[in-house]
């Protein structure tokens, strides 16, 4: 293994820091010892061990259907520290509607943790977009405001 090598990531974070090579979501759980609840703590000062689980945010969600992780599960993700929950649609599908922020008994602001796990992944410069592997139709198709939004995300 090389110095500065993660095992099993097959690439050094010396690469990634110095922008040779676009870290991927598992690369960066893999890589990274900070605990998910530190982070959000950091991010949205909300105490996250104060839900109970009790699912009265997912049963107020107007996009639940559509979610592959329920809000009161990603909290449970975050307190177990499993990194997986950054893969999840549900922190993009919230709509920042604060209707589970409403109708918390414990007065958890759900919104504004699941904006904090947005920022998360977002500071880590994780690009799923490969620009370069598009064809020529592809890019005759798509919007230039997505190009436009998608330059503006990675170039900061």
């Amino acid at each position: 293994m090389d110095a500065g090598q993660e095992p099993g990531l097959g690439v050094t974070m010396e690469a990634v820091s110095k922008g040779k090579h676009r870290a991927t979501r598992a690369e960066v759980a893999v890589a990274s010892d900070s605990k998910l609840t530190d982070e959000i703590a950091d991010l949205c000062d909300e105490n996250i061990f104060g839900c109970y689980q009790c699912g009265t945010c997912a049963a107020g969600c107007p996009f639940i259907e559509d979610m592959d992780v329920t809000p009161d599960e990603v909290i449970r993700f975050v307190v177990l520290n499993k990194k997986e929950v950054l893969d999840s649609k549900t922190i993009w599908l919230c709509a920042s509607c604060y209707i589970c922020a409403e109708r918390c008994p414990r007065n958890l602001n759900i919104t504004k943790i699941m904006e904090a796990l947005r920022q998360i992944v977002l500071r880590k410069n994780i690009d799923e977009t490969d620009i370069y592997g598009l064809t020529e139709e592809e890019k005759g198709t798509i919007p230039q405001l997505a190009f436009v939004c998608l330059f503006r995300k990675n170039i900061g």
